[in-house]
Order: structure tokens, then C-alpha cells, then sequence
């Protein structure tokens, strides 16, 4: 071989490997949700939830009434239902509360006293709205109420993305990473985005998890269906799309431009 052809083969072998190293990367746009959606801190009044939640459509509540007297209120609760979880004669029955939907009014349909407004009240307000409208039949009664729905959706550069259910009425932004298994490694700190309805409109936040003041942010603690993303970072975009086939091209190539490189300094 002559040296002008081992020269000019080690070129052309590099700027290969560089071409086929740059096809493989992936781009920001091919990867990263919500990039069109204008994320500003306007909005953060309106998606305040450091109070108690409102119910909505399609929540679905437990309402237990109790007193000393269980035929007084027998009336204002729903029969229980019994079921084996398994079918066999040992298993023990388990009584389940029967719950109510909210319908796209907020409305549910409550024994003896019928159509009840529950969208848009705290728990604190449709409880005392409840005892108000028992107490004219029932003295001496108990009312709880539990949603039992309270769904947060989190996903991109976590360890566990999904839905979860949330044990209670109030959950931190904190506590909801913690659920998902905390950001992965290629999760962008200072690039976390919180999604939000809010009266029939979808409404948009930012947290910046690197600063602590992320803990005082009027959107600290989630609402009902709040979607939580992990922007990936630069990291995780160019190899979003790698290829282990490309991995070991390049090194062939690499390999080849090396041998070539040899031949032509020994020349």
C-alpha cells in the first residue's frame, strides 16, 4: 500500500465513525415532552393547593354514617358487600363500604335525602352540609368522608413511572418522587413540570428541585390527577437512541482507521 492511499483510508475511516457517532444521537425534540407549553410562574396562584382539596367529577367517595343507636342511621348508608377473596370455604368474607361517583355535575345520589352537591366543597364542608341535612331526620350522628381516588400520574426520568393512589387526601411533591423511586440519574433537577386541571383547563408549573425554596412553593402539596414529568437531561437525549450494533460498527471502523494509522507512521 502506498502512503498517500493509507492516509487518505485513515481519513476517510474517522470522519465514518464521526458520522455514524452522529446519526446515533438523539434530539431534544424527539424525546422531551411538553416543549410547546409556555411554563411561567402566572399560574401559580390559581393552582394553590396548600389547602384542603375540593371534590370533582368523578371522584369517588366512602360516606360512613354512625351513632350510638345503628337503627337510627341504618337508613343513611349504603348495605356493605360481602365477598371471598379467593372462593374457598376457608377464606373469611370481606366487607367493602359501597362508594359514590361524583357525576360531571358533582353531584351523587345520597339515601333519604337524594340528590346531594358534593363537586367543589372540601371534606370539611360537605360533612357539616351532610350533618345539616341528617340532623332533620337523626340526632346524635357521626359523619365521615373519604375519597378514595386520589390519583397522582408521574413520569420521564424516574425510577418507577405510573400511577399511584394515594392513602389519604394530601401528598408532597417530595413524597410523590419518593413513590416513583426518586429521579433517575439523566433526570434534570432543575427542570421538574407539574400539569394541572383546573376548572375544565389544563394548567402548567415548574419546580426547580436543586433550590430549597422548592418546599415553599405554592404547588408543594398535589391535587387530585396532578401529572408530574421529569424532563431527561442532555445526558439521556443524545443516547436516546444508541444501538449496540452501532456501538460495536464504530469500534470496528475505529479499529481499522488505528491499523491504517500504524501502517502509514511505519511507512
Amino acid at each position: 500500500m502506498t502512503h498517500q492511499y493509507l492516509k487518505d483510508l485513515s481519513k476517510l475511516l474517522i470522519i465514518f465513525s464521526c458520522m455514524i457517532l452522529l446519526s446515533s444521537c438523539g434530539s431534544r425534540k424527539d424525546l422531551v415532552y411538553f416543549q410547546d407549553e409556555p411554563i411561567t410562574n402566572q399560574n401559580l396562584s390559581q393552582l394553590d393547593n396548600n389547602s384542603e382539596i375540593q371534590y370533582k367529577p368523578n371522584d369517588i367517595l366512602t360516606i360512613d354514617v354512625s351513632a350510638e343507636n345503628i337503627e337510627s342511621i341504618a337508613a343513611f348508608n349504603l348495605p356493605a358487600v360481602a365477598y371471598n377473596t379467593a372462593g374457598g370455604a376457608l377464606n373469611q368474607p370481606t366487607m367493602l363500604r359501597q362508594t359514590y361517583l361524583l357525576d360531571l355535575q358533582g353531584n351523587i345520589e345520597f339515601p333519604v335525602i337524594g340528590t346531594v352537591k358534593m363537586g367543589g366543597l372540601s371534606r370539611q364542608e360537605a360533612t357539616s352540609m351532610l350533618k345539616e341535612k341528617i340532623g332533620v331526620y337523626v340526632k346524635e350522628f357521626i359523619v365521615n368522608i373519604r375519597l378514595i381516588n386520589f390519583t397522582i400520574t408521574v413520569l420521564g426520568e424516574v425510577n418507577r413511572p405510573g400511577n399511584y393512589t394515594v392513602q389519604g387526601e394530601r401528598i408532597s411533591l417530595t413524597q410523590a418522587l419518593g413513590l416513583a423511586g426518586d429521579l433517575t440519574i439523566y433526570g434534570k433537577r432543575n427542570n421538574v413540570f407539574l400539569v394541572r386541571e383546573v376548572d375544565g383547563k389544563k394548567k402548567y408549573a415548574k419546580y426547580d428541585l436543586t433550590s430549597i425554596n422548592v418546599v415553599n412553593s405554592p404547588v408543594y402539596y398535589l391535587s387530585q390527577n396532578d401529572l408530574i414529568y421529569v424532563e431527561p437531561n442532555s445526558a439521556r437525549i443524545k443516547t436516546s437512541t444508541y444501538n449496540p450494533n452501532t456501538g460495536l460498527l464504530i469500534s470496528a471502523v475505529s479499529t481499522l482507521a488505528t491499523i491504517a494509522a500504524i501502517f502509514l507512521f511505519r511507512n
